[in-house]
């Protein structure tokens, strides 16, 4: 096969070197537009896992590359005169120079062809080609040239970065923070070999702009950088090597590339984007060139293994390497998002800043920051305990932060778990009987902090569905004090009661009868902000408001909560999520009124905050009220994440305690963007820009993901709902697989304690044997060590 690669950067290197050695008949060529041994930006960044593919792909390069590798366990954090130091993180530096030289190389060692100086602008150029590689990079000329069929996606992110390089030898991955009148800078710097370091200065751009480098030579806007930065150079300077670029012009805007396809047929041969060419993944996550040497080992990998069928090959290659660069990139974005809005978390304590910091990807979980330096996490696990009035007393064990305690006004919640408020559709006449008995009481006892009642409605046309609960009537009012004192009498866990009108969306089957779908008969009128149809064409049509139903349904949700609180209800939340009749007013997209309750975001909220104050004036105030919203309507023109924090600071301002932080469900027109933890940055941005504790809730389903997101200050309660419908004792269960054995059980249960954790612990014994661990290691994997 005849095989050209257009660049020489990394992916075309190693891809030539991997089909040469694959095949010695195979004829291959690199195409570089720049001489052997120019190259811009200083060191690069490997895993340890990356390194390993590479063993296994090369060992002769790998060995090289080893060879030349500074090597390092430690990140460190510096914030506000803080230094906060975490190990165990296994990554290598070496310079990009040195690793193209070795790439080069090996290439010419084995036979292939490397062409320097010959600027590529077309495919078409290489008509003999059987194969055409476009790994020409960021820019890539021929990604470009085939827009139409790749569809790449490239968003311009917030930020200004500058990548310099110094003398000074860090010893450990090095974050630094440094305020300015204008605004915060940040530096990323690591060594990568024994005589220079990578030193990349970022601050978003309207930082950058206030402090003038946009109008500065290329030497001053160092010199700033040196002394900014100055007390980490210890007298060293900053140096660049893009002699390229003139005056600001090195500082750039980093570019999030995607692509729809990867593989281009140009009606003689198959062109196939690889590295930056075909994907990008911001730099504070160190995975660029990782990305860019994994796809050429698994397209080598896949044409190896159908060497027939070169077409079957490429689109594996396409279907594999677009899910796990999707993946990388999700984290990116966490990524780059944190350090595009760091001001969003300098107030946080240095302690809890550096945790934030090491965890903002969401790949780096709590139990996996155990696995890599135990001491730090427990340490940080004291210190949060301490904060939440707990000191732990040796010989317990250190106190997962989602068992630390967490009170608001006179409510103290036993832990950060919160079991989410779930449509049961199991009530007649909207009357709460044994069905919520033993629903909620069963999860009072598995462990939660505190357990809410799915939305019960002030009124029977405020109902979704015939069988949702209500709280309009005494003796509904005595259903549920019968649910609440058996939770205060088997239970140390808190109860609340959610209220809420379904407006637009009532009216409807039950859920395992036809979900939204309007009932064959028996409709009840619907009202909303403005007259809507929530299914195109099916749904009944509501009709808009008027001020003497706003006056009525005001005073129904002030019935509902003087009964909740006779029902010996702990919590209140109200319900202005999910396109129901509150939310309705707050979305432009259900919201077209003329009048003082439409247009602007503050106009849209005054009604539901009507309702709120209302509520707030006759709840007791000993006692919390949250609010659920829908932080995101994901649909163009409706709700973003900016709106929620400007509604969330109305409902802070109005007396609210916590946002619980949804999203979505307000047009069957949404496309939200799902994945582990997918809600959780709502509720991260809402409680360090609005100052208000959150709630958190989407898709958390594992004990690490609650004490990441407490840890991390994304939130203060981690709302689990499809879990402990599994597993009404989801709390406990969690406890036990992380090893903390502390965790009071109800008494009548403690006899399933001991058993479950001995089960637990010969699972990971087995697991441990498994995978080939000695017995030293199995006896660990037991005991959790």
């Amino acid at each position: 096969m005849n095989i050209v690669c257009i660049g020489g950067g990394p992916s075309g290197l190693y891809f030539a070197l991997l089909m040469k050695q694959q095949n010695p008949q195979h004829q291959i060529k690199v195409v570089e537009r720049n001489r052997p041994y120019d190259t811009f930006g200083w060191g690069v960044v490997f895993s340890d896992q990356t390194l390993g593919n590479m063993q296994q792909a090369d060992p002769p390069s790998a060995a090289l590359i080893l060879d030349a590798f500074n090597h390092w366990d430690d990140i460190e954090v510096n914030i506000r005169g803080h230094k906060i130091l975490s190990g165990g993180h296994g990554f290598c530096g070496i310079g990009r120079k040195r690793l193209l030289n070795i790439l080069q190389q090996r290439c010419e060692e084995v036979g292939v062809e490397l062409v320097f100086e010959a600027d590529v602008k077309d495919d078409d150029q290489f008509p003999e080609a059987d194969l055409i590689i476009a790994s020409d990079g960021l820019n890539s000329r021929i990604r470009t040239r085939h827009e139409a069929t790749y569809e790449p996606d490239i968003d311009t992110r917030l930020c200004r970065f500058v990548w310099l390089g110094t003398h000074k030898l860090f010893d450990a991955f090095t974050f630094a923070f440094e305020e300015t009148e204008h605004g915060w800078f940040q530096a990323h710097a690591y060594r990568f070999d024994d005589k220079t370091s990578t030193f990349i200065v970022e601050t978003p751009e309207e930082v950058w702009l206030k402090a003038g480098i946009d109008k500065m030579e290329k030497e001053e806007g160092i010199a700033f950088c040196e002394k900014l930065f100055a007390k980490y150079l210890d007298g060293h300077s900053l140096m660049s090597n893009a002699s390229h670029l003139r005056g600001s012009t090195q500082w750039i805007k980093f570019p999030r590339v995607m692509c729809k396809r990867w593989v281009h047929h140009n009606g003689r041969a198959p062109v196939v984007l690889m590295g930056d060419a075909a994907h990008t993944a911001h730099f504070s996550i160190g995975s660029g060139t990782k990305l860019a040497i994994e796809d050429a080992i698994e397209l080598a990998r896949c044409i190896g293994q159908s060497p027939d069928d070169l077409q079957a090959a490429l689109q594996h290659y396409e279907d594999v390497r677009s899910v796990e660069v999707l993946r990388i990139q999700n984290a990116a974005r966490n990524s780059t998002e944190w350090f595009e809005h760091v001001d969003r978390y300098v107030d946080l304590p240095p302690e809890q800043f550096a945790y934030s910091l090491l965890t903002r990807s969401q790949r780096i979980s709590h139990e996996n920051l155990r696995l890599r330096d135990r001491d730090y996490v427990e340490q940080y696990e004291d210190w949060i305990a301490e904060r939440s009035g707990i000191k732990r007393v040796p010989p317990q064990s250190p106190i997962p932060p989602m068992f630390t305690p967490f009170t608001v006004r006179g409510v103290t919640l036993k832990n950060r778990v919160v079991v989410s408020p779930m449509a049961q559709y199991s009530c007649e006449e909207g009357m709460p009987a044994d069905y919520h008995l033993v629903h909620l009481g069963s999860r009072a006892m598995g462990g939660a902090g505190l357990v809410v009642a799915e939305m019960t409605c002030p009124s029977p046309d405020a109902r979704i569905t015939p069988g949702c609960p209500g709280l309009w009537n005494e003796a509904q009012r005595d259903g549920w004090k019968r649910v609440a004192d058996f939770i205060h009498n088997n239970s140390d866990a808190k109860f609340a009661i959610q209220l809420g009108h379904a407006g637009a969306k009532g009216s409807t089957k039950l859920a395992w009868e036809g979900i939204d779908q309007p009932l064959d008969d028996g409709n009840w009128p619907l009202i909303s902000a403005s007259p809507q149809q929530y299914l195109d064409g099916v749904s009944q049509w509501s009709r808009a408001m008027t001020r003497a139903d706003m006056d009525r349904v005001r005073d129904d949700f002030v019935r509902s909560a003087r009964f909740a609180e006779q029902a010996g209800a702990d919590w209140l939340e109200l319900h202005c999520a999910h396109g129901y009749l509150l939310s309705s007013f707050i979305s432009p997209l259900t919201n077209q009124r003329t009048d003082e309750y439409g247009g602007s975001l503050e106009n849209r909220l005054r009604y539901p905050l009507e309702v709120f104050n209302a509520i707030r004036e006759v709840w007791p105030q000993h006692l919390p009220m949250s609010v659920r919203i829908s932080a995101h309507d994901w649909v163009e023109g409706g709700i973003t994440p900016d709106d929620a924090v400007e509604i969330a600071r109305a409902f802070k301002a109005a007396g609210a305690d916590l946002i619980d932080c949804s999203s979505g469900q307000v047009s069957k027109q949404e496309k939200p963007v799902f994945g582990r933890m997918f809600q959780t940055p709502f509720a991260d941005r809402i409680r360090n820009e609005a100052g208000i504790a959150t709630i958190a809730v989407g898709a958390i389903s594992e004990a690490d993901h609650v004490n990441s997101i407490i840890a991390a200050g994304r939130a203060d309660l981690c709302a689990i709902a499809r879990p402990h419908l599994a597993n009404p004792s989801w709390t406990l269960l969690e406890a036990a697989k992380i090893g903390y054995l502390d965790l009071v059980w109800p008494k009548q249960y403690r006899a399933a304690k001991m058993q479950l954790e001995r089960n637990l612990e010969r699972e990971k014994a087995a697991a441990a044997q498994a995978a080939g661990a000695s017995p030293l290691e199995q006896a660990n994997a037991a005991l959790g060590v």
